[in-house]
């Protein structure tokens, strides 16, 4: 099951402000009385590791210090999102949200966005119903950390939210608003979401209305910012490595010293009523994606109701084990399922997605789809099956808690909800669900009249859903603690001399390369990666959809087990599993698990990979998947625009594994794959033999190399290996555009090869010449031109892509913008490119370039899949870890001079393949 909750974007309006639009809104903060110098932080409560202390300006402050990852995230959350914008207002929390990134008197965004680049630091923030967010997770130092919590804390109260910043951005919020309009689930949702509420803002969407965006009056987002951008309603929270009592004193001093508001928030009141009657809905829209969706509301997240309708979300709609997967997937009825529960702080909702393709019946599956979920009265769930639903969402909470960079992040959903210990509460009260309690959660909720799909249907006896209020968190909540801690890992040195000395390489009986890096984790996780790689270009010719295929069906049943049966004990052993295809004629295998779980992962990963069933009922299921998955792709913008790019750089013949199909093309290789082909595939091309496995984690290095050698040591490929090379072409550059009717987004994509390897002379200076042209995301010369200056696109950059085999490296530029800017889009590239290319970089640029990489890179060590990965990667070319510490040495000696040459050598504007796909003509209408 996709089982997901949406980050979308909202707020809402404080008085008029009185000063100049321009000036900062600090100059007219009025509704504040003076705090002491300093105020000090006390203790107020602490559960499971997490210490939360408060300061008399009404402040929260989370600490969760783990030191087994060298990485600290700084996150503030303020309670405020879409639900408290007025009318007239929508989408005002979201925007407000990007001007908070355009700085201070102190610290100009420029400069802020120039500190993130240079420290490398991965940031972003984000908007919803109820809160609103900003993070930052950087290499942990002093220095770093000073500088996040100084500029928080300088932004929480002086940033300028200007006009002239407004008037740039907003057409950056459009442009990200017209993205999510090509969407046809996003488009979908908020449609029936709109339908579901009458009253309450949980129905419009936190991006907004168009026409509100456009003409919002900035007094008024002035006016919110000082209203609710201020201690008494924002949370500060610190995780990872960092110095607790440091750490809290640098709160003191920067957070401090913000006096404590006199204003009084207001208490939002307005609630929807119980819906007395089915509702229906229908969007029509260009496009091949079909959908049938149902919503039903629910309880407050803080209620137990809520987690009881998170485990029947899994229930219904897990894949493969849920009943509506079984019931429309499974018949081939339908593609997929999707379920989204809402757990807000006010009565949320539960949201069922199904898609199909062309030939399949909406009405069936819309019929097929209401009954599943409405008779579960006469259809009450099993015990296994809520054993299986609890066991996922358990896993997945003790996933979280082990992962301190995202787990400060996640906790703005509870603040959100009401408070940070409902995280740990939500986890207790799926451990107590009952069979009862959410059967009675099932025939409360889940009932037609609380439904949105049909139309009103009148009746004599109307069944209503009873939605509860929230409960007093004061009484749910006091004397919580919660359970004992998380034990923390060991401290360690992502440098890569360290890594090299603590890494054990040998190889398996059959000469598979093999890398173990154990280290002690917090929850005792452990990743890994195996990479098999098989066949050649000739053997493989005509065999791309087909190894593609046998990758994705290995998953989908061994001899001994089903589809089902494999999540299920995926599920008890706490660990995923994935299997894909590489780069290349490779099969990538991504697993994490835990120290006492991992043996048994090493056993069902021989099942998958060795003992595959490939049902025939499966096939078809990915068939169905497959096919329904291209013919969305076809009106896609981004979809068509990356399939042009591809097939204009590549000119190897059809049939080669290097061509690029067409969709017809695909859709008629997808057609005739057969069972017995992927059999034979199977058992001509797999085999451990010529790949590489790299394990990082808690576990034992002894044991581990004892499994892995019964898994893979005497595993070998019938049918040889010879790596399939990437041959340089020289494609004359040119200009494409592809018209997407009635799509509101359009998207450019260009690119060139260059006949260069990773450890060509100008391979650094390349890499610093993409970081600042468009590599370094919210600060490089393209999001400087066309976001923050001209305000015409929400995402834009380059891209690099070095070849570690072959003297075949690519390069390219992308964004996404309005059909109508399409003149300003080429303009702003064109003269951003010749910029770039005429005088290089500056030194600043060059030494912030230098900074952002290195910094980021180091984070990327401390990340133990990543590590899986950069490990097999090293291997297969005969390398460690001193290689990339040459890499590194050398990238920090490159000169300016150096840059601009590496950048004339190889990089010609003139030579890009630029595609641009959108609804040009109607754009071009009066």
């Amino acid at each position: 099951m996709r089982l997901m909750t949406w980050l979308g974007m909202g707020l809402l309006l404080g008085h008029v402000g009185v000063q100049a639009a321009d000036a900062p809104p600090s100059a007219a903060r009025k509704t504040t009385a003076p705090v002491a110098a300093t105020a000090k932080a006390v203790k107020y409560t602490s559960v499971e590791g997490i210490t939360e202390y408060r300061l008399s300006n009404g402040l929260r402050v989370l600490l969760a210090p783990d030191a087994s990852k060298p990485t600290t995230t700084v996150n503030v959350t303020y309670l405020v999102g879409s639900r408290h914008e007025n009318y007239g207002e929508t989408g005002m929390a979201h925007l407000l949200e990007h001007l908070v990134f355009k700085g201070t008197p102190k610290l100009p965004g420029k400069t802020i966005v120039q500190e993130f680049a240079r420290r490398g630091m991965r940031m972003n923030g984000s908007t919803f119903y109820d809160r609103t967010n900003y993070f930052e997770t950087f290499a942990a130092s002093d220095d770093n950390l000073d500088w996040a919590l100084k500029m928080e804390a300088d932004r929480m109260v002086n940033s300028f939210v200007a006009k002239s910043d407004l008037d740039t951005e907003m057409t950056v919020v459009r442009n990200e608003m017209e993205s999510g309009e090509n969407n046809p689930l996003m488009v979908l949702w908020q449609t029936m979401t709109a339908t579901a509420y009458q009253w309450h803002n949980y129905g419009k969407s936190t991006i907004g209305a168009r026409s509100d965006v456009e003409n919002v009056k900035i007094e008024n987002l002035q006016a919110f910012y000082r209203k609710y951008y201020q201690p008494d309603n924002a949370v500060l929270i610190v995780t990872g490595q960092f110095n607790e009592a440091a750490t809290l004193a640098r709160v003191e001093r920067y957070f401090g010293v913000i006096p404590k508001p006199m204003r009084v928030l207001p208490n939002d009141y307005t609630r929807d009523p119980v819906q007395d009657g089915a509702r229906q809905v229908t969007v029509s829209r260009v496009g091949d994606a079909h959908m049938v969706a149902t919503l039903y509301h629910t309880a407050p997240g803080a209620h137990a109701d809520a987690v009881n309708v998170e485990l029947l979300a899994f229930i219904l709609a897990d894949t493969p084990t849920g009943r509506l997967h079984k019931a429309l997937v499974d018949s081939k009825k339908a593609a997929s399922i999707t379920a989204m529960p809402f757990n807000l702080k006010d009565p949320g909702y539960v949201f069922f997605a199904v898609n199909l393709n062309k030939t399949q019946s909406r009405d069936e599956v819309a019929k097929v789809l209401i009954d599943e979920v409405e008779q579960l009265a006469s259809k009450p769930i099993t015990a296994e099956e809520l054993a299986r639903a609890k066991t996922s969402l358990l896993n997945e909470f003790e996933k979280g808690l082990s992962d301190p960079v995202n787990f400060g992040v996640s906790l703005s959903e509870s603040i959100a909800t009401g408070d940070w210990r409902l995280h740990f509460l939500r986890r207790d009260l799926i451990e107590k669900a009952t069979l009862a309690d959410v059967q009675k959660t099932a025939q409360n909720y889940l009932v037609a009249s609380n439904r949105t799909l049909g139309h009103f249907v009148p009746t004599e006896a109307p069944v209503r859903a009873s939605i509860p209020p929230a409960p007093d968190l004061n009484q749910l909540l006091t004397g919580y603690k919660g359970k004992e801690a998380m034990a923390q890992g060991e401290a360690f040195d992502p440098s890569p001399a360290n890594i090299n000395q603590r890494t054990t390489r040998t190889a398996l009986p059959n000469g598979m390369k093999l890398a173990l890096l154990p280290k002690t984790n917090r929850g005792q996780t452990v990743n890994g990666q195996i990479v098999l790689r098989m066949g050649s270009a000739s053997s493989l010719a005509g065999k791309t959809e087909l190894a593609s295929a046998v990758a994705q069906m290995l998953m989908r049943g061994t001899e001994g087990m089903s589809r089902q049966q494999i999540a299920d004990k995926l599920e008890s052993l706490q660990s995923k599993l994935s299997v894909s295809t590489g780069n290349g004629n490779a099969v990538v295998v991504d697993f994490e698990s835990r120290r006492d779980k991992v043996g048994e992962l090493m056993a069902l990963i021989r099942s998958v990979l060795r003992q595959p069933a490939f049902p025939q009922a499966e096939l078809e299921t990915l068939r169905t998947e497959w096919l329904t998955a291209v013919d969305e792709e076809r009106r896609q913008p981004q979809a068509l625009a990356q399939k042009q790019l591809r097939r204009a750089l590549s000119k190897y013949p059809k049939g080669d594994v290097r061509y690029v199909p067409t969709f017809d093309e695909t859709v008629q290789a997808v057609q005739a794959l057969k069972l017995e082909d992927l059999r034979q595939f199977h058992a001509q091309f797999y085999g451990a033999q010529f790949g590489q496995v790299a394990v990082i984690g808690d576990f034992d290095a002894a044991q581990m190399q004892k499994s892995l050698s019964e898994v893979l040591g005497s595993w070998n490929s019938p049918a040889a290996y010879e790596r399939v090379a990437s041959e340089y072409q020289d494609v004359a550059g040119t200009q494409l555009t592809l018209e997407t009717p009635d799509k509101a987004n359009a998207v450019y994509l260009a690119g060139l090869s260059f006949p260069v390897k990773d450890d060509h002379p100008d391979a650094q200076a390349l890499i610093l010449a993409n970081r600042v042209l468009g590599g370094g995301g919210l600060k490089n010369r393209l999001v400087d031109r066309l976001r923050q200056a001209e305000g015409i696109s929400y995402g834009a950059g380059s891209f690099l892509q070095l070849n570690s085999w072959d003297a075949q490296s690519s390069f390219g530029l992308f964004a996404i913008f309005a059909p109508q800017n399409l003149g300003k889009l080429r303009t702003g590239v064109s003269e951003e490119l010749a910029k770039w290319v005429a005088q290089g970089v500056s030194e600043q640029e060059l030494a912030e370039a230098k900074s952002g990489i290195l910094q980021s890179r180091k984070i990327s060590r401390s990340e133990d899949a990543a590590l899986a990965g950069g490990w097999v990667d090293l291997m297969s070319h005969g390398r460690d870890m001193v290689h990339v510490q040459t890499q590194e040495d050398k990238l920090k000696a490159v000169t300016r001079e150096q840059v601009q040459q590496a950048i004339a050598r190889h990089l010609s504007p003139a030579r890009l393949v630029q595609v641009y796909a959108g609804d040009f003509a109607k754009a071009a209408k009066p």
